[in-house]
């Protein structure tokens, strides 16, 4: 069970996962030793899964975010959901429900790479793609 210790300490891991036992501790007024425990469990019990990076994609030549919606043609839904994890400009995937198979975050260099992109789902399924224009930051106080 996860205590309301745990919640706070994985709040803040939430907007700074790189914090350090000694800060999480100030903030919560546990010691380090305690802290370090904590995770340690959190992550035995597979609460934390990972620690990630979020990475500025313009700065790295990808100006273009966008997420594509993917209604996979019958029968190639294994073969792209094998294929499509290898494709680099794939930031996140997911299988879902609903008229779409996949939803995908795509980061790329500009109009053209999005339309050689789109040009090479098309032998899998029926993209729609939809323009990232902002990202919105969520409130780590308020969420769990």
């Amino acid at each position: 069970m996860v205590s309301d210790l745990d919640i706070q300490i994985i709040k803040i891991l939430k907007s700074n996962s790189r914090a350090s036992f000694a800060e999480i501790g100030r903030k919560i007024a546990l010691s380090p030793s305690s802290v370090r425990e904590r995770i340690q469990n959190l992550e035995d019990l597979g609460v934390i899964k990972s620690y990630n990076i979020q990475l500025n994609h313009a700065m790295m030549g990808n100006g273009l975010e966008v997420f594509i919606m993917l209604k996979i043609f019958d029968g190639k839904l294994k073969y792209i959901i094998s294929e499509i994890t290898t494709y680099p400009e794939v930031q996140e995937v997911f299988r879902i429900t609903g008229p779409y198979n996949i939803h995908m975050r795509v980061a790329l260099r500009d109009q053209l790479h999005l339309q050689q992109f789109i040009d090479k789902l098309i032998t899998y399924g029926s993209p729609t793609t939809h323009l990232i224009l902002s990202e919105l930051k969520i409130d780590s106080e308020n969420s769990g």
